[in-house]
């Protein structure tokens, strides 16, 4: 740091003759010259010992004046160049000379505390007969205001460096919004830094993280859309709001807390996602001015950062669950596949059954056996649930008035669900109708009043809408314009991770036996299917609302010609049927409830068995009933092809426990083949019969 020479000790006259003495001039002028100069000053003596000391380097270097007095230099030079920089000093004691500030940038002063600050020293030698002192101007670089802006802008780099790496690392939301405060507030060495996120529900903020919070500020803390409110403000603006003095301002409401705290100056800026608000990033300071053009690039960077970071974990979140979902509804497609086909064997026996006369005269059997026809129709309802979530349902799609169905809806709930529950409808003018399935789309409209009603239990309000979506909204934007209707209550509301289950199958907040968690899947597997898609905003306390968004054209249907069936085809007598099916317990069951409607019955395990048996003509066969999964050979679609070639005119039904065959199947059939979804009753075969039976 400092150095001087040493030739001859200084006199030990008087204060005359001391450093500070000058020919001509008042010793008690240059002492307070001295004292009063802005820059650390020290006279350093020939023995390397510092002589005076000024107040300004005492505040520098974390001293008193006295003790600096009488210390050493290089007790100033951090320890690793003290021996360095005592070769300096000789040498400039040999060759003295001025030394201007800023030949030497990059010098260390160590303080009293250990701790170590970067300066600029200027040495001038006190040249007068028998004295050698030296006197060191010290400054700390740092008081520059190009270096200080420079040093600050690093910081905010490094802050920004730092923010990046935790929002790469971390795949937890609530914790990186907990953190950004706390890397802004040092960042900017501020008091308060507070994060907000838009909860879309009633356009509330909520309060997610923050470091230094005045009284009534927490996390977890919610405001409403108050246009008196900072978050409110930025909102409206969608812009940066920057408070120089907060007594003086009257754009929004300063809260007393803020006062209190001894607040004089605020940043916030909005966090957006694709030009639309999510949450707010603010600073405060005890500071009045302290937010410049530098604090709001920063700021606003790292705002980007974290509303880049919530967009990307979000939909992040969102492909996890749809992957989730998707893996579900294979699962318990499957289940409900093979499931049907036990059903189909249960029911089909139980059918049979019913027609034996030692069973119809004896009422205590047929009162069993209803009673088993009843669980076994549950069961087949269980699978058709199953198969909505999995988007592996058989949809009617029709053009349907969604005015005329919910008005029909809303009647139907208002006389049946709790007076205490008011039910509001209100349809847009001009609204589209929607391309659905109408008993779908009401059934699927039923469970989510059902859930509406037991999350209100004291009673509430239940809520329908229905109203077009522009075209920008929507996965098919551009494509397909879509129409929504939305389902809300006044109940409990659901918290995130409730929200985030909420459409898995089975998954229910509902105590056992008041409900089978499969009211929010189905509706999510009709909606997908239906080329739409769900949404829910729910929070604890504020209600929930679900929203469905729907085709209101289908571009691709192709109608298939409907066929009534007659009342005299109610029941054909005679013929002669074909029946695969690789199951050896279904085909039990389909050819006994074939040959109680008087058809005589060959029976095959495979495509290819059965395909032989139509090649050689005889006999003659009037109907082919065939299941549309055959194991691993010939499926029941390319059989059915191949039938129609080696037997004209012959009448084709394809069954399956699994709608997604079934739906493949409508698309590969010729006209005038049918289709039966297992399990299937006595009525329903009859029914399908009848629409294939030749006409004439």
């Amino acid at each position: 740091m400092a150095e001087s020479g040493a030739r001859t000790p200084p006199p030990e006259d008087s204060a005359s003759t001391g450093p500070l003495a000058a020919p001509g001039v008042d010793v008690q002028v240059l002492q307070s010259i001295f004292e009063a100069h802005p820059d650390a000053l020290l006279v350093v003596g020939p023995d390397g010992s510092i002589a005076a000391a000024n107040p300004a380097a005492a505040a520098l270097l974390q001293y008193t004046t006295g003790e600096l007095a009488g210390m050493p230099i290089e007790h100033l030079v951090p320890e690793a160049s003290r021996a360095r920089h005592a070769g300096y000093r000789a040498a400039y004691a040999r060759a003295p000379q001025r030394r201007p500030m800023g030949t030497r940038t990059e010098l260390a002063a160590c303080r009293k505390d250990g701790s170590e600050v970067i300066v600029e020293i200027a040495l001038s030698p006190l040249e007068r007969p028998g004295s050698h002192f030296v006197l060191a101007a010290i400054r700390d670089i740092a008081d520059y205001p190009r270096v200080k802006q420079a040093l600050k802008r690093a910081r905010y780099s490094e802050h920004l460096a730092q923010l990046a790496r935790l929002t790469v690392e971390s795949r937890d939301l609530a914790q990186i919004v907990q953190r950004v405060p706390e890397i802004v507030a040092s960042a900017q060495e501020v008091e308060v830094a507070i994060a907000w996120l838009l909860d879309r529900p009633g356009n509330v903020f909520r309060l997610v993280g923050g470091i230094g919070m005045p009284t009534g500020e927490y996390v977890g803390l919610q405001v409403g859309s108050r246009p008196d409110s900072l978050p409110s403000l930025v909102a409206r603006q969608l812009s940066a709001v920057r408070v120089g003095d907060l007594r003086e301002e009257t754009r929004f409401a300063v809260p007393q807390a803020w006062h209190d705290a001894g607040l004089r100056s605020a940043l916030a800026v909005p966090l957006a996602d694709r030009g639309q608000i999510i949450g707010i990033l603010s600073v405060r300071s005890r500071l009045p001015h302290r937010f410049g053009e530098d604090e709001l690039h920063f700021l606003e960077s790292a705002a980007n950062l974290l509303a880049t970071t919530h967009q990307r974990l979000r939909s992040e979140e969102q492909l996890d669950h749809a992957r989730r979902l998707e893996s579900i509804g294979q699962l318990t497609g499957g289940v409900a596949h093979d499931f049907n086909n036990l059903l189909t064997i249960v029911q089909g026996n139980l059918q049979v059954l019913e027609d034996l006369p030692a069973v119809a005269h004896d009422p205590e059997a047929v009162r069993l056996l209803q009673a088993a026809l009843r669980a076994a129709g549950g069961g087949a309802a269980l699978t058709r649930k199953l198969l909505a979530f999995s988007r592996r349902q058989r949809l009617q799609t029709e053009r349907v008035d969604l005015g005329a169905l919910l008005e029909s809806l809303c009647d139907m709930l208002g006389r049946t669900l709790d007076r205490r529950i008011r039910v509001d409808l209100h349809v847009a003018p001009g609204c589209p109708t929607a391309w659905v399935d109408a008993g779908q789309l009401e059934s699927a409209l039923l469970n989510l009043a059902i859930n509406a009603r037991d999350a209100m239990p004291g009673g509430g309000t239940l809520s329908f809408r229905a109203y077009p979506l522009p075209e920008a909204a929507g996965p098919d934007a551009g494509r397909h314009p879509m129409v929504a209707i939305s389902v809300a209550d006044t109940g409990a509301g659901m918290d995130e991770q409730t929200k985030k289950r909420a459409f898995e199958p089975f998954f229910t907040t509902k105590p056992p036996g008041k409900g089978t968690g499969l009211g929010l899947s189905t509706v999510y597997g009709f909606a997908s299917q239906s080329r739409g898609h769900v949404e829910v905003e729910s929070q604890p306390g504020a209600g929930t609302t679900v929203t469905l968004s729907l085709p209101v054209r289908d571009e691709h249907a192709v109608p298939r010609e409907a066929h009534a069936a007659p009342a005299a085809l109610a029941r054909r007598a005679g013929g002669q049927a074909l029946l695969v099916e690789d199951d050896a317990e279904v085909r039990k069951v389909a050819s006994r409830l074939l040959r109680s409607l008087d058809y005589k019955v060959e029976e095959a395990a495979s495509g290819e068995e059965a395909l032989a048996l139509l090649q050689t003509g005889s006999p003659r066969f009037d109907l082919l009933l065939s299941d549309v999964s055959l194991g691993p050979g010939m499926q029941g679609t390319t059989l059915a092809v191949q039938a129609l070639q080696a037997t004209p005119g012959i009448s084709i039904v394809l069954m399956s426990g699994y709608s997604a065959e079934l739906m493949e199947a409508d698309r590969q059939l010729p006209a005038g083949c049918e289709l039966l979804q297992k399990p299937f009753s006595r009525t329903e075969l009859i029914d399908v019969l009848a629409r294939v039976a030749p006409r004439g």
